[in-house]
């Protein structure tokens, strides 16, 4: 069977996936982009950039990926259900290139966009939407892209076989947490951390029984 991922993610050291105020201009609130500024400088994101173990764990992230299951908080800016005309932030050709079902309690019409990027609005619970992208992905894997009460919620229902998550040193205060609710998460994976000189630790969760 396919497996479920999430890759990349970034928390800071208090947990958060994102800041407080988050808006169209600034889609992770007061956090900025200082959640992700490891994955700016890397090779993978521009020519020259580092080609190191944050360059390496980036790589991993499109791979045998047939779907992907995302948040509304991901898909769009606070009030972009009112917004016919709102395709996401990622432009005419999004980065997914796969079938990507966004949850969302209001229904709105699939969207195609260029590269291979379908976006269908579902509402479902996690195992519900779970079923929906693995039909949808044909054999291959499913991404759970964020944000952090999304891939919360699938960590808390047991569906998630496989998670990269990179701690940030910077404190944040407020927003939304990921770890929340998650006590003894541990016991069911291989854990593994690896360093890098960029300052961010990548923490890994591998189901045990993988």
């Amino acid at each position: 069977m396919s497996l479920v991922r999430v890759h990349d993610f970034s928390v800071s050291l208090d947990g958060f996936g994102t800041g407080e105020g988050q808006s169209r201009e600034a889609p992770f609130g007061h956090a900025g982009d200082r959640l992700h500024e490891w994955m700016f400088a890397t090779r993978w994101w521009q020519p020259g950039g580092s080609g190191g173990v944050d360059d390496v764990f980036i790589r991993q992230h499109d791979p045998r990926i047939g779907a992907e299951i995302m948040g509304a908080g991901k898909f769009g800016h606070p009030g972009w259900r009112e917004d016919p005309e709102w395709k996401g932030a990622w432009g005419p050709n999004p980065p997914f290139h796969t079938p990507v079902f966004v949850l969302t309690h209001h229904a709105r019409p699939s969207i195609e966009m260029e590269g291979g990027t379908t976006f269908h609005f579902i509402d479902a619970s996690p195992a519900e939407a779970l079923e929906v992208a693995r039909a949808a992905a044909h054999g291959q894997d499913v991404r759970i892209g964020g944000g952090p009460t999304v891939i919360r919620d699938f960590l808390a229902a047991g569906l998630v076989d496989h998670m990269h998550t990179v701690v940030v040193p910077i404190l944040l205060g407020r927003g939304v947490r990921l770890w929340d609710g998650l006590e003894d998460l541990q016991e069911d994976y291989r854990v593994e951390a690896t360093s890098s000189p960029s300052g961010v630790t990548h923490v890994t969760f591998t189901r045990a029984s993988l």
